[in-house]
C-alpha cells in the first residue's frame, strides 16, 4: 500500500509454520476427525493459506481434503466504491457444501465485512451443517458481529495500521504489521 512501511516483523516464517500447524491440528480435534470436512479459502490469500492447511490436516490424517476458492466480489457491501470494472477471479467449488462441515480460510480478520459476504455466498449454494473461520491474523476492530475459531495469532491494530502477509509459492513467508510513513 502506499505511503505504508513495514513496523513489526509478528511471524516470520517459522512462526507462520507452527501457527499452521496448530490451526490444523485444533481443526481435526475439534471436528473429531475430518468426516464430512471441507475446506473453503477465500480469494487470494485465504486460498494460499487454506492450501497450507489442507497439507498439514493430510499429513496428520494420511487422508485427502476437498479445496474449494471462493471469490466474494459481488457479495461485497462496498462494490460500488472499488471500481466500475471489479476483477473477478471465480469460484472453484467443485463439490456440494450441503450437509458439509465447512471450514473457512482467510488471511486477516478485521471488520467482519468479508466474512459476512463469503457466508451469503455459500448459503447461496447450499445449506452447509456448520461453518468454523480459520485466520492466521485477527486484528480487532469488529464492525460486525462475527469472530474466528481458528487463530493463529491476536494483534490489535489501529485503524491507521494494515497486516501484510506474504504468501510465495504456498510458502507463508511473513507476516507484518504496517502503518503510515512519513512520505
Amino acid at each position: 500500500m502506499a505511503n505504508y512501511e513495514e513496523k513489526t516483523v509478528l511471524m516470520d516464517e517459522a512462526t507462520s509454520k507452527r501457527a499452521v500447524s496448530r490451526i490444523a491440528y485444533e481443526i481435526v480435534e475439534r471436528n473429531r476427525g475430518t468426516e464430512n470436512l471441507v475446506i473453503i479459502g477465500i480469494q487470494t490469500k485465504g486460498v494460499s493459506l487454506a492450501k497450507l492447511i489442507i497439507k498439514k490436516i493430510e499429513e496428520i490424517e494420511g487422508i485427502k481434503l476437498e479445496l474449494g476458492s471462493l471469490d466474494i466480489t459481488f457479495y461485497r457491501d462496498d462494490l460500488t466504491r472499488l471500481s466500475k470494472h471489479p476483477v473477478v477471479a471465480g469460484n472453484d467449488i467443485a463439490f456440494s457444501i450441503e450437509d458439509k462441515k465447512i471450514i473457512l480460510v482467510d488471511d486477516v480478520l478485521y471488520s467482519g465485512r468479508t466474512i459476512r459476504a463469503a457466508m451469503e455466498e455459500l448459503f447461496d449454494m447450499g445449506r452447509p451443517e456448520k461453518i468454523e473461520l480459520a485466520v492466521l491474523v485477527d486484528r480487532g476492530n469488529r464492525e460486525l458481529p462475527i469472530r474466528a475459531d481458528y487463530i493463529g495469532k491476536d494483534v490489535p491494530t489501529s485503524h491507521d495500521e494494515y497486516i501484510d502477509v506474504v504468501i510465495n509459492d504456498d510458502k507463508l513467508e511473513k507476516v507484518s504489521i504496517c502503518g503510515k510513513g512519513d512520505n
